[in-house]
Protein backbone atom coordinates (compact mmCIF):
# COMPACT_ATOMS: atom_id res chain seq x y z
CA UNK A 1 0.00 0.00 0.00
CA UNK A 2 1.24 3.41 -0.74
CA UNK A 3 1.13 6.09 1.61
CA UNK A 4 -0.84 9.01 0.43
CA UNK A 5 1.30 12.35 -0.28
CA UNK A 6 1.81 14.92 2.71
CA UNK A 7 0.41 18.21 1.79
CA UNK A 8 3.15 20.24 1.29
CA UNK A 9 3.17 23.75 2.43
CA UNK A 10 5.48 26.64 0.74
CA UNK A 11 6.22 29.66 2.14
CA UNK A 12 4.43 32.64 0.45
CA UNK A 13 6.21 33.75 -2.49
CA UNK A 14 8.83 37.05 -2.12
CA UNK A 15 6.29 39.21 -4.94
CA UNK A 16 3.42 38.77 -2.57
CA UNK A 17 4.93 39.92 0.25
CA UNK A 18 6.05 43.03 -1.26
CA UNK A 19 2.79 43.63 -2.95
CA UNK A 20 1.50 43.82 0.59
CA UNK A 21 3.66 46.43 1.93
CA UNK A 22 3.45 48.18 -1.05
CA UNK A 23 -0.15 48.67 -1.07
CA UNK A 24 -0.23 49.15 2.82
CA UNK A 25 2.46 52.26 1.40
CA UNK A 26 0.16 53.23 -1.01
CA UNK A 27 -2.94 53.71 1.83
CA UNK A 28 -0.80 55.37 4.36
CA UNK A 29 0.43 57.28 1.59
CA UNK A 30 -3.27 58.35 0.43
CA UNK A 31 -4.31 58.42 4.49
CA UNK A 32 -1.23 61.07 5.07
CA UNK A 33 -2.95 63.73 2.25
CA UNK A 34 -6.35 63.30 4.04
CA UNK A 35 -4.96 63.78 7.11
CA UNK A 36 -2.85 66.67 6.09
CA UNK A 37 -5.48 68.34 3.95
CA UNK A 38 -8.20 67.95 6.04
CA UNK A 39 -7.14 68.84 9.85
CA UNK A 40 -3.75 67.79 11.38
CA UNK A 41 -0.50 69.33 10.82
CA UNK A 42 2.44 68.01 8.80
CA UNK A 43 4.19 65.69 11.18
CA UNK A 44 0.72 64.71 13.08
CA UNK A 45 -0.26 63.11 9.48
CA UNK A 46 2.98 61.61 8.91
CA UNK A 47 3.08 59.51 12.39
CA UNK A 48 -0.41 58.58 11.84
CA UNK A 49 -0.36 56.86 8.61
CA UNK A 50 3.60 55.40 8.98
CA UNK A 51 1.58 54.00 12.33
CA UNK A 52 -1.12 52.57 10.17
CA UNK A 53 1.49 51.18 7.55
CA UNK A 54 3.60 49.57 10.07
CA UNK A 55 0.28 47.68 11.63
CA UNK A 56 -0.97 46.53 8.27
CA UNK A 57 2.26 44.91 7.26
CA UNK A 58 2.46 43.88 11.00
CA UNK A 59 -1.21 41.98 11.08
CA UNK A 60 -0.68 40.68 7.63
CA UNK A 61 2.38 38.50 8.70
CA UNK A 62 0.59 37.44 12.06
CA UNK A 63 -0.23 33.97 13.27
CA UNK A 64 -3.56 32.94 13.21
CA UNK A 65 -3.64 33.51 17.23
CA UNK A 66 -3.14 36.59 16.78
CA UNK A 67 -5.76 36.68 13.96
CA UNK A 68 -8.34 34.99 16.33
CA UNK A 69 -7.87 37.47 18.99
CA UNK A 70 -8.49 40.70 16.80
CA UNK A 71 -11.72 39.14 15.10
CA UNK A 72 -12.86 38.37 18.64
CA UNK A 73 -12.04 42.18 20.12
CA UNK A 74 -13.49 43.12 16.91
CA UNK A 75 -16.81 41.09 17.69
CA UNK A 76 -16.93 42.37 21.03
CA UNK A 77 -16.86 46.22 20.24
CA UNK A 78 -19.18 46.19 17.24
CA UNK A 79 -21.68 44.26 19.83
CA UNK A 80 -21.33 46.98 22.26
CA UNK A 81 -21.69 49.40 19.45
CA UNK A 82 -24.86 47.57 17.45
CA UNK A 83 -25.98 47.88 21.23
CA UNK A 84 -25.86 51.25 21.84
CA UNK A 85 -26.87 51.87 18.39
CA UNK A 86 -30.48 49.42 18.84
CA UNK A 87 -30.75 51.60 22.52
CA UNK A 88 -30.90 55.04 20.35
CA UNK A 89 -32.57 53.92 17.83
CA UNK A 90 -35.49 52.39 19.81
CA UNK A 91 -35.53 55.78 22.45
CA UNK A 92 -35.77 57.83 18.91
CA UNK A 93 -38.74 55.60 17.86
CA UNK A 94 -40.89 56.71 20.62
CA UNK A 95 -40.51 60.22 19.75
CA UNK A 96 -41.24 59.92 15.91
CA UNK A 97 -43.35 62.69 15.16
Amino acid sequence: MNTPPEPVTRPAPASRVVRRIATAVIMSALLFLLLWLTAFTFFTSVLIASGCCVLVVAASAASNLFEMVLDAIAAVVLGVLGAIAAVVGALFSLFDF
